[in-house]
């Protein structure tokens, strides 16, 4: 590892650590930088209040941004490379159509005639959401994974456009016929938010992204085989069939729980990968993976950061920071590839 390289790494690791402290400093509320490691180590404060507000909304909000982030970040990097496709984001197979469809399906049932009774209790609640969520990516997924086994990349991917347009207009549908207070909540949904996620539900959601995310960092080497070809992977020796489900699997399992979680989060997983390969000068996976890590969770973090408009009593949607953000980086990546054509 040159010197270059390290520098990288202990810059990034900087940037994470400043980042994560100031989704912990900035908010609404204003609590001195000294009384916040003072809730968060225990001990007593002016404000008992503030305890409250540290760990029970900005240290949840923050530890679901890096996981968010993280996840996103790598399963861009799967899928860009799986469909060697630089425009490729984690949401090509249809997942995130899927779980909108869910959470659509679900707010027309709680607008039923059975609805206004269910939506006043749990039904109505954000695990609510994220539960309908999963149900319709996981139903994606099943379809996804049964054609990833006799067809080409290519045609997969056409597959997860078509899908993303037919649950487009289910979603359509529904929410026509959805009352204005359940279309509010599925509008606010589609947003994004790092926010919605509680510390019971973030137990939940934690092993259902670090466990994908350890499977896929063991998948550096066959990455590495796979951007040379399908057909030299294999003289390689590595099981391209096998390796195209796990890549399937592990991207939907990550973008997935997220979207449950937190709606879908646009632009990270396209941007981050573009970002770490620069940054690197290199297509080795080994270095790219973690460095999708580290970079999807900053970016994650600084766009919650805006988004919560510092000293201000406004939020602005995180889909809208997230689209300001990667939309450049994508236009730059469109101009590079115009460039060589």
């Amino acid at each position: 590892m040159n010197k270059r390289t390290q520098l990288l790494w202990i810059l990034l690791a900087i940037a994470l650590l400043f980042a994560f402290s100031a989704v912990l400093l900035f908010g609404s509320v204003r609590i001195p930088p000294g009384q916040i490691w003072q809730a968060i180590w225990g001990q007593p404060l002016t404000d008992e209040k503030w305890r409250v507000i540290v760990w029970q909304i900005r240290l949840p909000r923050a530890i679901t941004a890096v996981l968010a982030g993280t996840a996103l970040g790598v399963s861009g990097l799967q899928m860009q490379t799986l469909f060697r496709n630089a425009l490729a984001d984690p949401f090509v197979l249809g997942i995130n159509a899927g779980a909108s469809f869910g959470v659509a399906l679900f707010v027309l049932a709680v607008s039923g005639a059975f609805g206004a009774q269910l939506g006043a209790l749990t039904w109505g609640s954000s695990l609510g959401m994220a539960i309908a969520a999963a149900i319709g990516g996981g139903l994606v997924l099943l379809v996804v994974l049964a054609l990833s086994q006799r067809l080409s990349p290519v045609t997969l991917l056409l597959i997860g456009l078509m899908v993303s347009y037919i649950t487009g207009a289910g979603v359509s549908i529904l929410l026509h016929f959805a009352m204005p207070e359940r279309t509010q909540a599925y509008i606010n949904w589609s947003f994004g938010n790092f926010g919605g996620v509680t510390t019971r539900q973030l137990q939940v959601m934690t092993p259902l992204v670090v466990l994908p995310l350890v499977g896929s960092l063991r998948l550096a080497k066959p990455l590495n085989a796979l951007l040379l070809g399908q057909d030299y992977a294999q003289t390689l020796g590595v099981p391209v069939q096998r390796l195209r489900r796990e890549l399937v699997v592990l991207t939907a399992l990550l973008s997935g729980t997220i979207t449950a979680f937190c709606g879908p989060i646009g632009f990270v997983g396209l941007a981050v990968p573009h970002i770490a390969r620069n940054l690197f000068r290199t297509a080795d996976h080994t270095l790219l993976l973690p460095a999708c890590c580290l970079i999807g969770a900053i970016l994650a973090l600084v766009a919650d950061i805006i988004a919560q408009l510092p000293a201000s009593q406004y939020t602005l949607p995180l889909n809208a920071v997230t689209a300001l953000i990667g939309a450049p980086i994508v236009l730059s990546v469109l101009l590079k590839l115009g460039i060589r054509e």
